[in-house]
């Protein structure tokens, strides 16, 4: 049913773009006939206002991929750097949530290291909201931020790097099959506010697959078991998206592409010092409303990202 509602919308919405392009030619061919400009003026405003919803419409056809509907989960790493690197990864958390709020999207936060003075270690998210994965499966990367520390009392610039990794949270229609013979299943106690807050038993759960070394830890349900149930459903999420990467690259490789298909390398620069400046390294878009895009503006760059991405 979410499939043909999804279907029937898209649908509806290029039948009405057709319907008013055929409408006002129709008007602006009769008002012509009548000498009428101020009609024909009308007419052509609204044939020119079609071309936001037109726009709108090519970008959701480049979401076509198999579980770009999905929901995501969305990790975010910092890098080395002490308390830098946290707070950088602590505003890169805030940027996507908000970005998530002004989608009307839904966030829920599955686990949280927080860093030692400021911002965070690492954290997980999940997304949810239609196309959530397909708009934020190009942020995989390394993202850059340049600016004066506001640790450092002598005041000097600083360079700080934090990594993003999305995943799509797959259903029971798409089967992964992991042995328990490769999972290593660690628990812990889960971090909490101090006082009554304090988590007294380990109800964190932490699953490595061992074949591939990836992990996938929960703490926000209030037990064990249900931590264990999240964390077994992130983990097949990453190892779904290891195989997409995998995919793409072996695709690119026959098609004798260079293009970063793995996006595991730096792919955006965040300057606020001594310029404003964010630029993504892949698609080289920039804008130097830097705070905006740190607030949540961040389409202009998916867009362009997806784009590039399908060949588009």
């Amino acid at each position: 049913m979410q499939d043909r509602t999804r279907l029937e919308t898209r649908i509806n919405n290029v039948k009405s773009i057709e319907q008013t392009l055929s409408d006002q030619l129709e008007m602006i061919e009769l008002a012509e006939m009548e000498d009428d400009k101020a009609l024909i003026s009308e007419a052509e405003n609204i044939v020119f206002a079609l071309q936001e919803k037109v726009e709108k419409q090519q970008l959701e056809s480049l979401l076509s991929g198999e579980v770009d509907p999905n929901d995501a989960y969305l990790e975010v790493n910092s890098g080395a750097g002490g308390t830098e690197a946290c707070d950088w990864a602590g505003m890169m958390l805030r940027m996507y949530l908000r970005w998530a709020d002004q989608r009307g999207f839904k966030t829920e936060i599955l686990e949280m290291s927080d860093g030692e003075e400021a911002g965070i270690k690492s954290a997980t998210v999940e997304i949810k909201g239609e196309n959530a994965y397909g708009w934020l499966k190009t942020e995989n990367g390394v993202h850059r931020l340049v600016r004066i520390s506001p640790f450092d009392s002598n005041a000097r610039r600083h360079t700080s790097f934090a990594s993003v990794a999305v995943s799509p949270v797959v259903d029971d229609s798409i089967e992964i099959e992991i042995e328990d013979k490769d999972i290593r299943v660690d628990t812990y106690r889960a971090s909490g506010k101090g006082g009554q807050h304090v988590n007294k038993t380990d109800s964190a759960v932490r699953l490595t697959h061992i074949p591939t070394g990836v992990v996938a830890a929960c703490q926000s349900g209030r037990s064990q078991h249900q931590n264990k149930d999240t964390a077994m459903k992130m983990l097949k999420a990453r190892l779904y998206e290891r195989e997409l990467q995998k995919q793409m690259e072996e695709k690119a490789a026959a098609q004798g592409e260079k293009t970063e298909i793995g996006w595991g390398h730096q792919i955006r620069s965040y300057v606020l010092h001594p310029y404003q400046m964010v630029k993504d390294l892949r698609t080289q878009a920039e804008t130097s409303q830097s705070q905006a895009v740190l607030d949540g503006d961040l389409d202009m760059f998916l867009e362009k990202a997806l784009a590039a991405q399908l060949g588009k």
